[in-house]
């Protein structure tokens, strides 16, 4: 019954689902799991072969960390998006250590890193598609870096506030400054401050609700 449900799942996912043969995706299916997160649960650490990761609900916080232990979010992904960078062992170029952890509850699919790499290597085409898939991640990755190098820390707060409130559909961002100091790659007591300003000037209001968008104007004049 398993197989069946992820077979469904997968023909929907996977460009490639109908170009291989069906014992490669009947071995996919047996080396699959359902599996839910609690809430900040850390599932995957380092460059260990945890799996290919599928998101079928919740959020995954995905970041690299500094010996020092400060760390720096790459990206998050939500309901539909998978991640590559945890398969290590199908990507064996991607060397350096990445970190995932549950933001909320999340259900995952989790495809066993081992069997998927035993099926990309006599399928081009789902290797092909592993690399794309962790490829188009790059971009993100180079855009939090440029951030991160290169631009005022009032334009960094601006932009996130910015993305947040589109892909909630709120003015209200509910989150901690902690977690956006996390976010955006810099500290806790740094975005405080410079959420105080942005107070000051009439664009947000903070309280223990969060932080509510006033003068959206205002916010993407300092994201220009």
């Amino acid at each position: 019954m398993a197989q069946i449900y992820f077979k469904e799942v997968y023909k929907d996912i996977f460009p490639f689902w109908d170009e291989i043969s069906e014992s490669d995706r009947e071995f996919i299916c047996q080396n699959s799991v359902a599996v839910t997160y609690p809430k900040k649960t850390n599932i995957h650490n380092g460059n260990e072969c945890s799996g290919v990761i599928i998101v079928r609900s919740g959020c995954l916080r995905i970041y690299i960390m500094s010996e020092d232990g400060k760390d720096i979010t790459l990206y998050r992904l939500h309901k539909g998006d998978m991640c590559m960078l945890s398969a290590s062992c199908v990507l064996q170029s991607i060397t350096f250590d990445v970190f995932a952890d549950t933001e909320d509850e999340s259900e995952c699919y989790v495809i066993n890193g081992s069997a998927f790499s035993q099926i990309s290597e006599r399928n081009p085409q789902i290797k092909i598609f592993a690399l794309e898939t962790a490829v188009s991640r790059f971009s993100d990755v180079m855009w939090i870096m440029q951030q991160i190098l290169f631009m005022s820390m009032d334009k960094r707060l601006a932009i996130f506030l910015s993305d947040e409130s589109v892909r909630t559909a709120s003015d209200t961002i509910n989150l901690t400054h902690e977690q956006i100091a996390r976010y955006i790659g810099s500290a806790r007591e740094v975005v405080s401050r410079m959420l105080k300003y942005f107070a000051s000037e009439g664009i947000v209001e903070v309280s223990r609700k969060g932080i509510k968008i006033l003068d959206k104007s205002r916010l993407k004049q300092l994201v220009l």
